[in-house]
């Protein structure tokens, strides 16, 4: 930015807010009142990042007045194909109306103007008056505007920086000679978006190098003899529709727009009213950016102030404001020696329930020891137990709290149990159930939100803890250790972790009793913690030569495969470089550029588009299977050995139980849940996970189709029943009754369409999705699923039926009552409420069989533990279980887990379990 021109910055409202609540759209943000915040936590997102880096000296926000525009009396069917505005973003405006009046940042509207012209009138008006103005938008309409005093700043997102768009990059995106003859490209290519049809048969790509050889459309016309066949036709008979066109793309930079320009000059911000709507939306962090300040003049500037550069920060105290450990009476022991660590276990042994939190020196418990642990059974009083770092020592000053943490006659509360758990673990402690884990429970009741300690306890409590970075600085190389902060320190910070976790259990206890969801959570959540414990304590063994030679072969085929590539686009050029990859098959191959390009006008070549263009062209196949196995290589070949535990000789997943939305496990350091089982290269990640030594056995149970078993079971589809009664191959069967053939004469080509559309109908899926995934046309596709619906219309009712109750009750819930709330089920917009609907169909399913497992996992486990066995559950996999089995117990431990999993739930139609076993995991599977 020009450090001697004032520069203006004029914000698009409604193209940042739209892009910031899709931009959230798969994960959106839901405040604890079940308010969608995605698209004003976005907006202010890119304003506060506008403000502190950019540091404008004048400011602006325009957003499109509701109704009618001249656009409209010019062409009736402007913008008439749009779909309604989702709700979420219409609540989301009068938010953002009150940031930005609290910010005192002017909002602009003109009646019958979109966003578009008042802001190209006021860049117009702000040129040669000493102004670099920025336009702030992703929209490429604006760059017909930009010269050398009108730029485009295009915001970050996924991952990418902001981009500043000047007349060079303009004619580089467009091909065109100037910015202006933007409008002319826009007007051949036509805007489905906002029904804007151009020139039927010319795309972007054409539209671009048209404009690029004859600059603008009277040209093009003048010229009209050196175009031939259909194209020439085209514009020959759409010459009027092209000229409608031009005129409804072209921005009108003549807007009577009341505003002098120095009006827009920025201006002292009303913190208080700030704080009070961030609050109320939970935007804690946005907040701390603001730092809690307001301004007062300083003798010397202060650097890097969000507001200017004439501005000190003051701190303001709100009536909104949280309590701290300092507005709160508390009292937090330490108990520092032998006979104060006595009293204090003779203490925890009388109590039903008490709240331990532990203190580490990392947040990787094979990497860590323990610095401390914390209690608390009584709100407003904690004790700290601090331990040396010499483990022998450390383990002698806990014995006397082990009676303690065995007696399963005492609620252990916690935040995050299972980390406290495995952390006692190694140091000799058994941490017995009952447990009340605060974070598992607020999943359970709310799964969409944040579960962490913070926020909780602002939501609950109203209440801000002490932040660790207090105690050992911020997140990098530079932060330091738990471990080097005086033990009078870390009680205050222990203490209050405990003291607030056990506060907080008695709030989410009342909740899920409200909720109906108490039975569950102490049967299954809470028992399942205590499994999860022991797998992650046993670990599984890698065969690290084993994965060094699979390492070997796929470095073998990686550079066979990238010879073949560059042999066929006929030149050298980096395969694993994104953008050199996009020029070979868009430049020189001359694949379906179209499909490649971005709106920017960028070539992408994700996996996403490669999988659409796989069969474009035999280049693609390859670069996708090359860009697997670097995957594989990097996620699992390179990285597997690495984070082998020395002190076990073993990988050590965690298993995370309050994350995804359905209920079911994931899987994180490393993430086992991604390797591929159904290529080579996976198989071979697989062989390397082994047992102990020749006297065990790698034993595999897998639940034979659970969610189509589910489909049948809640839909109650009799056909499907009766395939599943009988013990038919599920997937013949469909295709019987889908292809209208009796079952023997069906061939593996039916088979394969039936088995995609039983599994994508589950997940919603369209004539198109099918079409793609099978690769036949779409009219085959529909067809199919016209066909599956009906010969299944028990699977149609329940589809419905499950849509009609999410929009009546605003969620769906599995057969134990796990919810997942939707609050786009309404929306008139068809995107957004198509994907809830998709979800009120698809969680229920997906919900159960996730309970369903976890219930098996808890049965089994207890099996294991009365008879004495000293087989080991080592892995789950989404709908399998596997385990290290010594070999004289196979025969027992095989039937055990079989009749714990298939009768781990009653349903309509019997549960199936596959079952393997092997000296590794693939010979098991």
């Amino acid at each position: 930015m020009s450090d001697t021109k004032k520069t203006l910055f004029l914000l698009d409202a409604y193209a940042l807010i739209f892009r910031a609540y899709y931009a959230f759209i798969r994960a959106p943000r839901i405040n604890s009142k079940g308010l969608n915040t995605s698209a004003a936590f976005g907006f202010t997102n890119t304003l506060l990042d506008i403000l502190k880096n950019q540091n404008p000296t004048h400011l602006a926000v325009v957003i499109d007045y509701p109704g009618p525009t001249f656009r409209n009396e010019m062409y009736s069917e402007y913008k008439a194909n749009r779909e309604a505005t989702p709700e979420d973003i219409k609540s989301a405006v009068p938010y953002i109306k009150r940031i930005l009046e609290a910010l005192n940042i002017p909002l602009l509207e003109i009646q019958g103007f979109e966003a578009d012209d008042v802001i190209g009138t006021l860049a117009k008006k702000a040129t040669g008056n000493g102004f670099d103005t920025y336009m702030v938008t992703p929209d490429k309409d604006f760059a017909q505007l930009v010269n050398e005093d009108i730029k485009m700043y295009k915001p970050k997102s996924r991952g990418n920086e902001v981009e500043l768009w000047g007349p060079d990059e303009v004619r580089e995106k467009f091909g065109v000679p100037e910015p202006i003859n933007v409008i002319d490209v826009l007007a051949l290519w036509g805007d489905a978006a906002d029904n804007i049809p151009g020139c039927p048969g010319i795309g972007e790509k054409r539209s671009k190098d048209i404009i690029g050889k004859y600059h603008t459309i009277d040209n093009v016309y003048q010229n009209l003899d050196d175009f031939s066949g259909k194209q020439k036709e085209n514009l020959a008979n759409n010459r009027e529709q092209v000229e409608m066109a031009r005129k409804l793309v072209t921005i009108n930079t003549e807007v009577h727009v009341d505003v002098e320009i120095e009006s827009l000059k920025r201006s002292e911000p009303d913190l208080e009213k700030l704080r009070t709507i961030l609050d109320e939306l939970e935007f804690r962090t946005l907040w701390e950016r603001l730092s809690g300040e307001t301004k007062a003049k300083p003798t010397q500037p202060a650097q890097g102030s969000l507001f200017g550069d004439d501005e000190i920060p003051v701190k303001v105290s709100t009536a909104e404001s949280l309590k701290t450990i300092d507005d709160v009476t508390h009292q937090y022991f330490l108990a520092d020696n032998e006979m104060a660590i006595q009293s204090l276990a003779m203490e925890l042994s009388m109590q039903q329930e008490f709240c331990f939190d532990t203190e580490t020196s990392a947040l990787n418990v094979w990497e860590s020891n323990l610095v401390g642990i914390a209690f608390s059974w009584k709100a407003g009083e904690a004790y700290y137990v601090p331990l040396p770092v010499e483990t022998e020592k450390a383990e002698k000053l806990l014995e006397p709290l082990k009676p303690v943490f065995s007696d399963s006659n005492i609620l252990k509360i916690g935040q995050n149990l299972k980390f406290d758990a495995l952390m006692l673990r190694r140091y000799g402690i058994h941490v017995s159930a009952p447990f009340f884990d605060t974070m598992v429970a607020h999943h359970l009741i709310q799964p969409g939100l944040r579960h962490n300690m913070d926020y909780l306890a602002e939501i609950y409590l109203k209440y801000k803890p002490v932040s660790i970075e207090e105690l050992i600085g911020e997140k990098g190389k530079k932060q330091g250790s738990m471990r080097d902060v005086p033990p009078e320190k870390v009680k205050e910070y222990a203490g209050e972790d405990a003291d607030i976790t056990f506060q907080l259990k008695q709030k989410l206890e009342k909740e899920l009793k409200d909720e109906k969801l108490t039975s569950f959570f102490t049967d299954v959540e809470m028992p399942l913690l205590n499994v999860l414990v022991q797998m992650e304590y046993n670990g599984v063994r890698i065969d690290v030569d084993e994965l060094g030679k699979s390492g070997k072969e796929l470095e073998k085929r990686l550079e066979t495969l990238e010879s073949e590539i560059m042999q066929i686009a006929g030149k050298s050029f980096n395969v694993n470089s994104p953008r050199q990859v996009g020029e070979v098959l868009f430049d020189t191959l001359k694949i379906d550029a179209k499909a490649g390009r971005t709106k920017s006008g960028q070539y992408t070549t994700n996996e996403e588009v490669l999988q659409k263009l796989k069969d474009k062209h035999p280049i693609i196949p390859k670069i996708l299977e090359q860009r697997g196995l670097k995957k594989l290589l990097s996620t699992y070949v390179d990285a597997l050995p690495k984070l082998v535990v020395k002190e076990t000789g073993r990988l050590h997943t965690s298993y995370n139980q309050a994350l995804v939305v359905t209920g079911r496990l994931s899987s994180s350091n490393p993430n086992l849940q991604n390797i591929p089982i159904r290529d080579d290269e996976g198989r071979e990640i697989r062989k390397a996970f082994t047992v102990v030594d020749e006297y065990h056995v790698f034993l595999s149970a897998d639940y034979s189709q659970v969610e189509l078993r589910l489909m049948a079971h809640l839909s109650k589809d009799e056909h499907m029943l009766e395939a599943f009664n009988r013990g038919d191959d599920i997937h013949a069967a469909t295709a019987a009754r889908i292809f209208n053939v009796p079952q023997e004469e069906v061939n593996s080509d039916m088979r394969r369409k039936a088995k995609t559309a039983n599994f994508g109908i589950i997940y919603g899926i369209s004539a198109f999705g099918l079409s793609e995934r099978l690769n036949i046309p779409r009219g085959e596709a529909k067809s199919i699923i016209d066909g599956y619906f009906e010969n299944f219309d028990g699977v149609k009712a329940y589809m419905e039926e499950s849509i009609r109750l999410a929009r009546d009750k605003g969620y769906v819930e599995t057969i134990f009552g796990r919810k997942r709330y939707l609050p786009d089920i309404n929306s008139r917009n068809a995107v957004v409420r198509g994907m809830a609907e998709r979800n009120a169909i698809n969680a229920p399913i997906q919900g159960t069989a996730a309970d369903i497992i976890k219930m098996a996992m808890v049965k089994i486990q207890n099996e294991l533990n009365k008879g004495g066995y000293k087989t080991k559950m080592i892995l789950q996999v989404h709908d399998e279980l596997n385990f290290e089995v010594p070999k004289e117990e196979l025969e027992e431990v095989r039937q055990l887990v079989r009749s714990s999993m298939e009768s781990a739930c009653k349903l309509s139609v019997p549960l199936v379990v596959d079952m393997g076993e092997g000296k590794n995991w693939l010979e098991a599977h």
